[in-house]
């Protein structure tokens, strides 16, 4: 079997398994993960955090988004430009804009940020598995912002479901891992040995 044809089989069982979830799953997983991020050493030692506003089968993350802007921290969200992502801050939650794909994002008017070494990415993923590995919805857009080799740029914190927690998830050479996972269950780190791997 392709490598693509391997993503595509991942993304129709986790498909599937997201569909089965109740959501009340989904919000009761965005509060615990939204509590476990901003414990995080990774976190509280970030100049800037990036998430990302969930769509309707992803993990909520406006409790994130509410728990970090009540703590006066400064908070960027992705905008889709070519095929990559820039950055940029919002203080409510109201001044996102349907973008491309119906994903919420800041105004285009906004100023993008920079990323810099020791901020924190939140990004979402279909899967994940125990290696950082990240199955993304098949654009590439986070592996291309974040790509392989560049010099050491942000922490890439991948949020998702447990049950979004694979044995394996299918790999090429220009998939980018996560630095580390969290789940309503647990914090899985995967070491600065990944960092700009």
């Amino acid at each position: 079997m392709t490598l693509d044809a391997r993503k595509r089989a991942l993304r129709r069982e986790l498909s599937e398994r997201r569909r089965a979830t109740a959501p009340e799953r989904w919000l009761e997983a965005g509060r615990l993960v939204a509590a476990s991020v901003v414990a995080l050493p990774e976190c509280r030692r970030a100049g800037r955090v990036a998430l990302y506003a969930a769509l309707p089968d992803e993990l909520p993350t406006r409790p994130l988004f509410g728990l970090l802007r009540q703590a006066g921290r400064p908070v960027l969200l992705p905008r889709i430009v070519g095929e990559r992502l820039e950055f940029a801050p919002i203080e409510r939650w109201e001044e996102l804009r349907p973008g491309r794909y119906g994903v919420p994002e800041p105004p285009a008017g906004r100023a993008a940020i920079g990323l810099e070494a020791g901020d924190l990415v939140v990004l979402p993923g279909v899967a994940f598995d125990a290696a950082g590995h990240r199955l993304g919805r098949g654009g590439g857009i986070y592996d291309r912002t974040f790509a392989r080799g560049t010099p050491v740029g942000p922490v890439l914190c991948g949020v998702a479901l447990e049950l979004q927690v694979v044995d394996e998830v299918p790999q090429g050479p220009g998939d980018r891992a996560v630095d580390l996972v969290v789940t309503e269950r647990t914090v899985r780190r995967m070491g600065e040995a990944r960092r700009g791997a």
